[in-house]
């Protein structure tokens, strides 16, 4: 028998819990700073300090075979002996579920052994984790109702992601389009983790005189203006778009064929495989003429050199290089965001038109980053949003092109889904 609906708070709980959940967005993205502080410190000490003390000019081919390696040690002791399992996997795609406070050491040393050791996975899952879990305690201490507490640990966690996506509209949205479902009873849980973002990205942009933290987040500098559209950059969307969700489907199976071995190999065994799989991916990629450094990582840091490459060949052997390392990373049991790399994936693939016709990096940029976020995450609005925050006001013509890319990814995602479900034989009851 359903337990009966729990009533909804009165207008002074309801802005009590506003109040609360506003409150909670500064030490949710005091966090994620100090996080994204620290990842940004080791990357700066292994990959440039490290190398330069060897004595070399870049890193050697020991530090870029060995160190993902390393990383995969640090992974294995926060998933084997912590609790939490190392945070959540990025597999599965985004999770904003509550985080209690004692998987935090685990969810740290699991992403740090991820993300500042070159594995390619980005920081938004930690960065999640590390919120919501802030919204846990202040939900413990305040002592709210257990639907409070949802919103609670929802409003910590979309007030540390603010900082990765340039500010509180992008969280904001995927709370909307993640909670559709939800009807006309969204605005109202949607509320309280708007606010935590709004208030928690001040501490990242800073308030009156004080210029706020630095935090790395994704941003592509000193794109030139775009304007004008023509009818090749509307097609260009769609055929972006079309081949995003071709390129990261694969990618996907692709991991979850390697997430398969772990019932033959084991755990450990699988996150060594997999670091030495990407260092040597790096080095394969650095042999035939690109930087093994924008293999490695993320990809935010290198989307400006995607769309600044003039060489088709090394466009290719960046996407092939870094999609494989992709794939090895998730499922070989790193654990970190899934959605920086495909983005990285998006706009290497609007890149090539780039190389090869002279085509608007700006535009790549925008078409790129829609088309590669939409294929990931099954989202629509969420990646136009994030694409014009990139490119700035100063190139709003290309939204047309970011909305079309944007659609024919999840449109082609959505029938690959369908399909992938029709062809599965169904469970036993």
């Amino acid at each position: 028998m359903d337990s009966p609906a729990q009533p909804p708070p009165s207008a002074a709980e309801y802005l009590r819990l506003v109040g609360i959940a506003a409150l909670i967005g500064i030490p949710a993205a005091l966090a994620a700073a100090l996080f994204l502080g620290l990842i940004h410190a080791l990357e700066g000490w292994l990959w440039d300090e490290l190398p330069t003390s060897l004595g070399y000019a870049a890193p050697p081919w020991f530090l870029v075979l060995g160190l993902p390696v390393l990383g995969a040690l640090l992974v294995i002791l926060a998933r084997a002996f912590l609790p939490g399992d190392g945070g959540h996997r990025p597999l599965e795609g985004l999770s904003a579920a509550a985080t209690p406070p004692s998987y935090v050491p685990g969810v740290v040393l699991a992403a740090v052994g991820t993300l500042a050791f070159g594995a390619v996975l980005g920081p938004e899952m930690p960065v999640i984790a590390l919120g919501s879990a802030v919204g846990v305690v202040a939900h413990r201490v305040v002592r709210l109702g257990g639907q409070e507490g949802v919103v609670l640990s929802s409003a910590g966690a979309f007030s540390a992601i603010s900082a990765l996506f340039g500010g509180p509209l992008v969280a904001g949205m995927l709370l909307v389009e993640s909670g559709l479902s939800a009807g006309s009873r969204l605005i109202p849980a949607l509320l309280p983790g708007l606010v935590a973002a709004a208030i928690g990205y001040v501490i990242f942009v800073g308030f009156g005189t004080w210029g706020g933290l630095a935090a790395p987040g994704l941003i592509v500098p000193n794109l030139p203006p775009y304007e004008g559209i023509h009818p090749g950059d509307l097609s260009m969307g769609i055929v972006t778009g079309i081949a995003a969700v071709l390129v990261l489907t694969g990618i996907r199976r692709v991991a979850l064929g390697i997430d398969g071995l772990q019932g033959r190999f084991g755990m450990p065994a699988l996150l060594l495989g997999g670091g030495l799989a990407v260092g040597a991916l790096a080095l394969a990629a650095g042999a035939l003429g690109a930087d093994s450094q924008d293999v490695l990582f993320s990809g935010q840091a290198s989307i400006g050199v995607a769309v600044d490459a003039t060489s088709m060949s090394i466009l290719l052997i960046l996407l092939v290089a870094k999609g494989l390392a992709y794939a090895v990373s998730l499922g070989s049991g790193f654990r970190g965001g899934p959605i920086f790399p495909a983005i990285f994936i998006g706009v290497a693939l609007a890149s090539l038109p780039v190389a090869a016709f002279g085509v608007s990096p700006t535009l790549a940029v925008a078409v790129g980053a829609a088309a590669g976020m939409a294929a990931q995450t099954r989202l629509l609005l969420s990646p136009l949003l994030l694409a014009s925050l990139l490119v700035g006001p100063t190139a709003t013509d290309t939204i047309p092109a970011a909305v079309l890319a944007s659609a024919s990814a999840w449109i082609g995602a959505t029938a690959l889904d369908r399909r992938q479900k029709a062809t599965e034989p169904p469970s036993a009851a």
